[in-house]
């Protein structure tokens, strides 16, 4: 490939994946619990205000999510035994650390998602990006007392260099290449790096958002990607991630029907439901040369 960080591979040639305990799907759910600085646009649920300084309406809508919405999505996951892979902005760690108390409680792994969803990457020079990175992989180490494994850019923005700045800041899997449904590595200067199976088609945003659906129509899409990855995994094991803002689906119109959900995969048999960090080190440990 042209941007060499990997070489094509078509999924039907490969060695089949073998889950844990001839599991067909390792289905991980993805919470991305996030800061907006209160002064720069981001994620809208309408343009009418976002020229506005302050844009009440739409900086009030997305913190629903951290008072409100994660807290019901917590009810929802434990309900069913699902320990979430949370795509943390670093900036959570110093204002809303009762979340991460509540998720450490919980079990949840914590990886990193920038700062803030309101600083992307992509034009920064190599050494701002590097002490960037340096300083979110710290913050939230300190503050949820784990180092992250994993990385999910804010908008899956990246730099040319990020890869490698994240391997070389003990990250070992990104999910920010939305191109594959098993895991694989990366080439970077140094270290090693997986690319893990993340979505942009089962994520509240470009469902509710983008397309207009409505909650009943995003859990259809939920089981039905499930249920077609659950036969395909008969012959070689699928990831499957459930990528979701808590201030999209924790609305209680719409955790019902993410309830409802995680019901159907949780029942069902030969299915690993597990964090990012454990398909890592499963993929690591049976499939990548030492």
């Amino acid at each position: 490939m042209e941007h060499g960080r990997f070489d094509y591979s078509a999924i039907a040639d490969r060695e089949p994946l073998r889950f844990p305990d001839g599991a067909r799907v390792a289905v991980w759910v993805i919470p991305n619990i996030e800061h907006f600085h209160w002064d720069k646009p981001s994620t809208s649920v309408t343009a009418v205000t976002v020229h506005l300084k302050p844009d009440v309406l739409n900086y009030s809508w997305r913190d629903f999510g951290v008072r409100v919405g994660i807290w019901r999505m917590m009810e929802v996951m434990e309900r069913h035994g699902v320990k979430g892979t949370v795509a943390l902005n670093s900036e959570v760690c110093g204002q809303y650390p009762r979340i991460v108390e509540a998720g450490n409680e919980l079990g949840w792994e914590w990886m990193g998602h920038g700062s803030t969803n309101s600083v992307l990457f992509n034009d920064q020079p190599e050494d701002e990006e590097r002490r960037l990175i340096g300083d979110i992989v710290s913050t939230i180490a300190d503050g949820t007392g784990t180092a992250p494994k994993g990385w999910l850019g804010p908008a899956l923005s990246e730099s040319f260099n990020t890869p490698d700045i994240l391997a070389e800041n003990g990250i070992e899997y990104v999910c920010d290449w939305v191109n594959d449904e098993q895991p694989y590595p990366m080439n970077v200067r140094t270290g090693s790096l997986i690319s893990m199976p993340y979505s942009i088609e089962i994520n509240d945003i470009p469902a509710f958002l983008d397309r207009g659906l409505g909650a009943e129509e995003f859990y259809r899409m939920i089981v039905d990607q499930f249920d077609v990855l659950y036969e395909d995994g008969a012959a070689s094991g699928r990831v499957m991630a459930i990528c979701l803002h808590p201030f999209l689906i924790g609305h209680a119109f719409r955790a019902k029907y993410f309830d409802r959900a995680l019901r159907h995969i949780t029942q069902r048999e030969e299915v690993w439901v597990t964090r990012g960090g454990e398909i890592n080190d499963w993929y690591r440990a049976n499939y990548m040369e030492s």
